[in-house]
This record gives C-alpha cells, structure tokens and sequence, in this order.
C-alpha cells in the first residue's frame, strides 16, 4: 500500500516537475522569441533608416542633377533666343535699310514724274497750239484749192472717190481673172485628184456602200450560234478574219462590216461554209478561218493568172499576178477596179495598135495602173506612187513604172507609152455610166452648197436646186440693199469655188423681195 502511495507521489511529482520544466521552456522561448523579435525590429529599422538615409541621398543627387539639366536647358534656350534676337535685330535693320531705299527711290520716282508730267503739258499745250494753227492752215488751203478748181469739197471727194473706185474695179477684174485663170489650171484638177484618190483607198464617205457586206442567213436561229455562248463565237470570228460582225433585228441578215474587202469576202465564205455545216465553235472557226483564207488566196491568184493570159502577157511576177487579182473585190466610185484595169489594158492597147507602139507592153502598163489600190494603206503615198514601187520591186522596167505614176497626172508624162495608158484611164473613167454618183455623197453636196450659202449675213434661206447645179439665195431686204445682193452673190460663188472645188459650174442666184402692205378700213 505504502509502494502504491510512494509511486503514486512519485509520479505526481514527476508530473509537476515536467510541467515545470516545461513552463520554463516555454518562457524561454518566448524571450527568444521576443529577443529575436526586438532584433528583427531593430535590424528592419536600421535597414529603413538606411534606405530612408540612401533615398534622401539618391534624391538630393537626381534633384541635383535636374537642376543641372535644366540650368543647362536654360541657358541653351536663352543663347538660342539670344541668337534669334540678334538676328530679328539685323533683318529689321536690313528692312529699315531696304525700306528707306525704296522711299528715296520712290522720291526720285516721284520727282522724275513731276518733271515728265510738267513736260508732257507743255507738250500738249504746244500739240494743241500746232492743231489749231494746222486746222486754221487746212481751212486756208482748202478754200484756196476751192477757188482755184473751181469745186467744193464735196465734189472733190465724190470724184476722187470714183476715180479710185474704177481704178480699183479694174485692177480687182484683172486679178480677179488671173486668179481664175490660175485657179481652173491648177487647184481643180489637183483638188479632185488628191480626193478621189484618198477616198478611193481609205475612205469614210463610202463607209455605207463600200465598207459593209450584207450576208443573207437561212433562219434567224443562225444569228444565237453565230453569236455563241457569251459571244465567244462572234469574237473568235472578228479576231480571225479581221471584220466587225453587226447582228441586230434586222430578219435573217448579218452585216459585215471593214474597210479591207479581202476580209470581208473570208468572213463572208467563213460565214457560209459555218451554215452549211452547221457545227459552230472556237475550234471549228479557226479551221474553216484557214481553210477558207487558202482558197481565197488561190482564187484570187487564179483570178489574176486568167486575165493575164487572156491578156497576152508574159513573164509577170507572181506577187504582181496576186495583187491584180486582189483588184476583184476593190472599187472606186462604183467602179470595179479589176474591171476598169482589165478595160484600161484593152483601150491602151488597141491605142498602142493604131500608133505602132508595143501593144503587149501597154496592155501590161494599162493592167497594172491601179494595182496600188490593193495595197493596204500601210504603204504610204499616193497609189499611182505605191503601184509604181511595187511594180519595180518586182522587176517591171521604167517605162512602164512611169505610166504607173503618170496615168492619173502623179507625174508629168513624157513617153508614148505613158501618154497612152493616161488616154486609156480618162477615156474608161469618163464614159456613161463607168461611175456611178453615190447618193449619200449627193445630199452631202447639197447640203453643204446650202450651208455655205446660209453662212452669210442677211440670208433667211438657201435651196440647191438641179443637183446642186443652180443655188437660190433668198435674202432679208432690210438688211440686204440691191448692191449688196450683188456682191453677195459673188462672194457665195466664190466660196463654193474654195471649199468645193468638186462642185462644177454652179449657178449662184439671190432673190431680194420687197413687199409694201397696207389694210384700207
């Protein structure tokens, strides 16, 4: 029992002495802990001091610095304004400087004014003494001469005047013809030359009867597959032959329209020979395009190849025979110009035949006149000129490269043979019925006689009658006297020479009518 007691008090003490040796662990721990505490503290605070100390420092420094910066920045800026001032300071005494020379100079200007002015009235006054004198003189003379011709002045001037009039009337008649005269030889023939010949070979005036070919279509359906899926046949066939292709509502007609004639005759048989097989793409244009450019080429080389043999002429160049047969689908006025060369060879040769002259030679001449109106117009000069370069590029002789030039007056002739093709081409084109008149270029005509004589003052109204042969002028009589009427006419007459030179004789006639009305009541 007493063991039990014993142990228990032992353990009872043992307990209170781990709890103290516990509790005063525990306490010195916490004083550790409060001493480590107060030394972290103290440690933080001495840091902060020294940040707060080094802060302040780094603070003073920049601020230092700054000030230094911008003390420099200042002083900068007062020399650079200093510098600007001193140099506001020079310009404004170079404007003073400059300004008060302007100021003398105007003075001087000013002064020299003063003295030019007081000049100029002296002048004046003096001009002003010299025309009353003179005046006074004139007066003087002109009663002397009065008295001593026994006219007033009037009379004087009135004969003057009609002296100087006839004078002038027969100087302006005798000029007046020399300048017909002049005219009629030269301007006229070379004039209708220079226009027919352009026209002939590029020409807008014929566009409506020359530059189009009206191609006839079974059925209107053929219009859609010439035209294909988004017009890609139409345009491969514009692109191949060379032509604008016109498809509007005109019923089963496609009008093709180009200034070469050689492709509007390939679109043409293209055109043709597509209906007849009825298949029509891309494709297929570009083979029958070929195909057919062939055959046309081979035609147009037998075309020429036949009337030189029916011709009698030998030895010709093969490019000459090709461009002859080209001739076919050319014209000039509505002439055929294979025609016209084939008949120009017959007449030059039977002319050839009655002088004794080589008639081989001037049928060859003759045929190959116009050839230069089926060369394109990528060869520059007139076609006489063009033919007659072809012609000796492929070996043709002089003689007849000179009646190539000379047929239509390009040059002057001076050979038979040359005489004789120029005889045969006037006499082919002036016969009746050769050339037809166009009817576009007759109203044209006509509209330009009656335009021409509206152009004038005074005239209400202009008609061209007899095919542009007679022209009535009717004319205002208020502003229009019976003089006037007269030299209207002739200045209308006139005009039409210059600016139509083509026209002919043309009868100029101006109608003034003056009417008197009164109402009786």
């Amino acid at each position: 029992m007493e063991f039990v007691i014993t142990a228990i008090i032992g353990v009872l003490l043992g307990g209170a002495v781990v709890f103290i040796v516990k509790r005063l662990q525990d306490e010195n721990k916490k004083k550790s802990a409060r001493i480590e505490a107060e030394r972290i503290v103290n440690k933080a605070k001495s840091e902060a001091a020294k940040i707060k100390k080094d802060s302040e420092t780094k603070a003073k420094d920049f601020e230092a610095r700054a000030r230094k910066n911008v003390e420099a920045d200042i002083h900068k800026q007062k020399s650079t304004v200093k510098n600007k001032e001193s140099q506001l300071e020079r310009r404004l005494k170079e404007i003073e400087d400059q300004f008060k020379q302007k100021m003398e100079e105007n003075e001087r200007y000013l002064n020299t004014l003063k003295d030019r002015e007081e000049k100029i009235a002296i002048s004046e006054n003096r001009i002003k003494d010299l025309e009353k004198k003179g005046e006074t003189h004139i007066v003087e003379l002109r009663q002397k001469l009065e008295s001593v011709a026994a006219m007033t002045q009037d009379e004087a001037r009135r004969q003057l005047l009609s002296a100087l009039e006839d004078e002038a009337k027969q100087e302006a008649a005798k000029k007046i013809a020399q300048i017909e005269e002049e005219a009629h030889k030269e301007s006229d023939k070379k004039a209708k030359r220079i226009l027919a010949t352009a026209l002939s070979r590029f020409a807008s005036e014929y566009t409506s009867e020359r530059t189009v070919s009206v191609l006839a279509l079974p059925n209107d359906e053929m219009k859609g597959k010439i035209i294909g899926r988004e017009g890609r046949n139409i345009r491969t066939l514009e692109a191949l032959c060379g032509v604008d292709l016109i498809v509007d509502d005109t019923p089963e007609a496609v009008v093709i329209s180009g200034f070469d004639p050689v492709r509007r005759e390939l679109a043409r048989r293209t055109i043709e020979k597509l209906m007849e097989d009825g298949r029509v793409h891309p494709a297929r244009i570009e083979e029958v395009v070929e195909k057919q450019r062939s055959e046309l080429m081979k035609s147009i080389k037998e075309e020429g190849d036949r009337h030189v043999m029916e011709l009698g002429i030998a030895n010709m160049h093969p490019e000459l025979i090709k461009i002859i047969g080209g001739l076919k689908y050319r014209s000039y006025q509505g002439q055929n110009a294979l025609n016209q060369a084939l008949e120009v060879a017959q007449i030059a040769g039977l002319l050839a035949g009655e002088m004794g002259v080589n008639v081989k030679q001037a049928r060859r001449a003759g045929l190959l006149h116009n050839i230069g109106k089926a060369i394109d117009h990528t060869a520059e000069g007139s076609y006489a000129f063009v033919g007659a370069e072809a012609a000796k590029k492929y070996n043709e002789s002089e003689d007849v490269c000179h009646a190539i030039r000379s047929h239509d007056e390009e040059e002057k002739p001076h050979s038979i043979l040359a005489w004789i093709v120029h005889a045969a081409f006037i006499l082919s084109s002036s016969r009746p019925g050769a050339r037809r008149p166009q009817m576009d270029s007759f109203i044209h005509r006509l509209e330009d006689l009656e335009s021409i004589g509206n152009s004038f003052d005074g005239v209400l109204k202009t008609l061209a009658l007899q095919a542009g042969k007679d022209v009535r002028v009717l004319v205002e009589s208020s502003k229009v006297t019976d003089d006037q009427a007269v030299m209207l006419s002739r200045d209308i007459a006139r005009k039409i020479e210059r600016e139509m030179p083509q026209a002919g004789q043309v009868k100029v006639t101006v109608v003034r009518e003056t009417r008197s009305v009164e109402h009786a009541r």
